[in-house]
């Protein structure tokens, strides 16, 4: 597996399971289970694609290396997360 690729996956995981509790603590109000569960793992989904896309851009700017690319979406994944867990709250 190519350093980019484990980077992607961990970063990630890193950012879906840093902020997944909150999402956990909002799906425990929701009568139906199957809509938690899938929104769950809808969020897991997006984490790992916006991880994707967001350190491919990275790399392929070259600005760089991959550590601080990869630190920089970790911090760009953790603030989306923020923000979509006020909306949540706040909707």
């Amino acid at each position: 597996m190519q350093d980019r690729t484990k980077a992607q996956l961990t970063v990630g995981l890193l950012a879906y399971f840093a902020s997944v509790w909150i999402l956990i603590e909002q799906a425990r109000t929701y009568t139906n289970m199957v809509y938690a569960v899938g929104m769950i793992i809808l969020l897991l989904i997006i984490m790992l694609v916006l991880a994707y896309i967001i350190i491919v851009i990275l790399d392929w700017i070259r600005i760089f290396d991959l550590k601080t690319n990869a630190i920089l979406t970790l911090i760009v994944l953790t603030v989306f997360m923020i923000n979509l867990t006020v909306y949540l709250i706040v909707n």
